[in-house]
């Protein structure tokens, strides 16, 4: 399976040629105006910064002396724990936060500074205050620089925050980093989207969600359907070099020198006392009180943590990909997926919720198929997509997947009733929901994990890293979460209409080669237009179908 650069039919490449010019002309008329707003950063290590590196794996360490016997039990293995649910998810990292003594980095492209991100916040304050280093690399295009929250901690003499590929952050106004993102669109529209948090260099947490309510399982209106893994053992030293690269690169910056904002010990006081009545607060009703459980290296001594051993392989894309790569080449964590998910024997499983294969990845799945390998997709409906763009870039797919042999599933907004005995976490509250996690199994047997999906944003623009793990348990145990979230009560099935089904939607405003079905109230239902999504997301999708986007989804 490759995803390069698309390729259009003639009218349509004609159409958006057309499309393009109108809207480049549109930019060169902002660019001019513009212009005097925006000047070119200078590489990060050109400022004062220190660098600085993971500690070395052999440093004494509480989790380092919890892991030496059960490494010695499996050489050459990693322990892995699935972290299926927003809970989970949660409580593991704050336990992680509490366990370090010696340093916690934490790199992601999301950071909110809402009920869950104070909880970690909070958590690595305290980590701080007991003399952990703690690193933070925040991408910058969802990061509030000037948030009193986040810059009082950087004040901290243990704590340094760096953001990735600014494109705004040392302008307060809206207008001037307005400004950066029509002058600098190449450079805006490249990210940071590696997801890790790492633990004196002994134990990691990789996967889909960022720092968030709605990766948590705690946002009264959205629920991000996830999945992370927490890494205990060698591997670390990988993740740990990995972020090592992003942070001494020259596209990290420190936000002191981006936020003009000054701070004494009093606001970082300020900033302590408001953590710890949040902590007080919130920690129960959250699900969050792992801080004050029974320490992770007695769990892991114990044998409590319910580690399964595997052998693994990381990759992770090089920080200089944000500069571009060359035409037709993608990074090194999707070219390693998809050699992993080619060489398949019997079946490859796709959570992807943004999933755009263009027509090279129709060929290879036709090519998978007429192997006798059965390919399954799992992605968002349009009623479900937090993304109306990437749906735009997807649609288009939907028949050629289907008439290549793929399977192919939609997530719905609206789950199971939490009652239900069958629901697992990986689909679920009673928020409205919408799928996240990056995951893929080939052969039940091995499993990949990371922070990319199969569209080209992932494989050409974005920076991403992924872990390829050896073991048929962790597999087929992501397996079962397949099948359950692809049954009819949490995802639509889509098929090609029949031509019985034709023949009856023929005339039909709506007809469509495409039929939902899914289970509601124990009832089968059946729909001939993308369902739930309402006019206005229909209409956008066929405004985003006109414009020269694709290489952005």
């Amino acid at each position: 399976m490759r995803l390069p650069t698309p390729h259009l039919s003639l009218a349509a490449a004609s159409y958006r040629a057309r499309a393009a010019a109108v809207l480049r002309t549109g930019f060169a008329i902002a660019c001019l105006a513009l212009a005097a707003g925006c000047a070119t950063r200078p590489p990060a290590s050109d400022l004062q910064r220190q660098h600085t590196e993971a500690v070395a794996p052999s440093t004494a360490t509480p989790l380092g002396a919890a892991l030496a016997a059960p490494e010695a039990a499996h050489p050459g293995q990693t322990g892995f724990r699935l972290l299926a649910t927003g809970t989970d998810a949660l409580q593991m990292r704050i336990a992680l936060a509490r366990a370090a003594t010696k340093t916690l980095d934490m790199q992601y492209y999301i950071a909110n500074e809402d009920t869950t991100g104070k909880l970690l916040l909070g958590a690595a304050l305290y980590a701080a205050d007991r003399g952990v280093r703690v690193r933070m690399l925040v991408d910058d295009l969802n990061f509030h620089d000037i948030d009193q929250l986040m810059a009082s901690l950087n004040s901290h003499p243990n704590i340094e925050i760096r953001v990735f590929n600014p494109y705004g952050s040392s302008q307060e106004s809206v207008f001037r980093r307005t400004t950066n993102v029509f002058t600098n669109i190449d450079a805006f529209t490249r990210r940071m989207h590696n997801k890790a948090m790492i633990v004196d260099n002994q134990l990691a947490i990789v996967g889909g969600r960022n720092l968030g309510d709605e990766y948590f399982s705690a946002s009264p209106t959205l629920q991000f359907s996830d999945l992370d893994v927490l890494a205990a053992g060698p591997v670390t030293t990988q993740i740990s070099q990995s972020f090592d690269a992003y942070w001494n690169s020259d596209f990290a910056y420190p936000l002191r020198t981006l936020n003009h904002q000054k701070f004494d010990a009093h606001d970082l006081d300020v900033a302590r006392d408001d953590l710890r009545a949040h902590w007080h607060k919130d920690a129960d009703p959250y699900n969050a009180k792992p801080l004050n459980a029974t320490p992770l290296a007695q769990q892991i001594a114990r044998g409590e943590l319910g580690l399964t051993w595997a052998t693994c392989q990381f990759v992770a894309d090089k920080p200089e990909k944000i500069a571009g790569l060359p035409d037709g080449d993608m990074g090194d964590a999707m070219r390693a997926t998809l050699a992993r998910m080619n060489a398949a024997q019997k079946s490859v499983l796709i959570f992807s919720p943004y999933f755009v294969p263009h027509d090279t990845g129709v060929e290879a799945i036709r090519k998978l198929q007429a192997r006798g390998v059965q390919v399954s997709i799992l992605t968002n409906s349009l009623a479900a997509t937090d993304a109306v763009a990437v749906q735009a870039g997807y649609s288009p797919y939907r028949v050629p997947m289907l008439q290549a042999g793929a399977q192919l599933y939609e997530f719905k907004p609206t789950l199971p009733s939490p009652n239900d005995s069958r629901r697992l976490g990986i689909v679920g509250s009673k928020s409205r929901a919408s799928l996240h996690a990056k995951t893929y199994v080939v052969d039940e047997s091995t499993l990949v994990i990371g922070s990319l999906n199969l569209d080209p944003r992932s494989a050409n623009l974005n920076t991403e890293l992924a872990l390829i793990i050896e073991s048929p348990p962790l597999a087929q145990r992501v397996a079962g979460y397949f099948r359950l979230a692809t049954s009819p009560k949490v995802s639509y099935h889509v098929t090609l209409a029949t031509p019985a089904e034709l023949a009856q939607l023929r005339g039909s405003a709506t007809a469509s080669p495409l039929v939902w079905t899914d289970e509601e109230d124990g009832a089968i239902r059946t729909y001939n237009l993308d369902p739930g999504a309402g006019f206005y997301r229909n209409l956008l999708t066929g405004l985003f179908l006109l414009l020269p986007v694709d290489s952005q989804l």
